[in-house]
């Protein structure tokens, strides 16, 4: 059994507040036992200002070190991109390609990639208003489900490997994952990015169905099964963040 000699007399609050000028930012407090000095960072993906300190750090030093970075948390943040909400008139990307959300009809129905009278590509959405959101949500994760499980039953194939199953949810810090015992995730996400993209990170997590590594071997077998993968993972490094920035 592990005793802690370190106590701290309260809890740490969930967030502090760092000023800038008229500004005053909400950034969350984390401990983390690696953690080696203090460190301050802002999300790409959710905005959110994270301030990290050592599992003994003092919280009243790390407040300083925040409040010195405050003209640095001010900038970082004002380059976060806009949200842009699943709601008539916005444009989300369909397997890469903008689509401008439409209120189709309130007769409920099933929704639509489609193009308006002039061609451009849109949602059809169908339904009560209100209903919007949770519509385009629902319709982007079950094109994703689709999508995916098509691509890793034709990269199964060629690995001559299964998978035990395949789950879509809403990840942060990963595009996929595969565990030991063959079960994939995958961000729903990927139905965003160009198709290309989402078939790759089928292929990756497929490969490591056999590779639980990123050996060579890992990345030769990737290759072999997406012949985009070197210009897929570029894309990621240059856009992946921005897919946050959806719903």
């Amino acid at each position: 059994m592990r005793i802690s000699l370190f106590k701290r007399s309260a809890p740490d609050p969930d967030h502090i507040a760092v000023r800038h000028g008229a500004e005053t930012f909400r950034v969350a407090v984390r401990r983390r036992a690696a953690a080696q000095r203090f460190t301050l960072r802002v999300s790409n993906a959710t905005g959110e200002a994270v301030l990290t300190l050592p599992e003994r750090g003092d919280l009243a030093a790390a407040q300083r070190f925040a409040e010195s970075q405050s003209g640095w948390l001010a900038v970082r943040l004002k380059r976060v991109p806009d949200r842009t909400p699943f709601e008539v008139g916005a444009l989300v990307p369909l397997r890469g390609v903008p689509h401008r959300i439409v209120h189709w009809s309130t007769i409920r129905g099933v929704p639509e990639a489609t193009v308006d009278a002039a061609g451009a590509p849109i949602l059809a959405v169908t339904g009560e208003t209100p209903h919007v959101s949770r519509r385009v949500m629902d319709f982007l994760r079950r094109e994703a489900t689709r999508d995916l499980s098509e691509a890793v039953a034709r990269h199964t194939k060629t690995l001559g490997i299964p998978a035990r199953s395949i789950s879509i949810r809403d990840t942060r810090s990963r595009w996929g994952s595969c565990s030991a015992q063959g079960r994939l995730n995958f961000s729903w996400r990927l139905i965003l990015a160009p198709a290309y993209v989402l078939d790759y990170l089928a292929a990756h997590e497929v490969a490591h169905l056999k590779e639980m590594n990123h050996s060579e071997r890992f990345w030769r077998l990737t290759r072999r099964l997406c012949a985009r993968t070197d210009e897929a993972e570029a894309w990621l490094k240059r856009h992946g963040s921005s897919l946050h920035r959806f719903g």
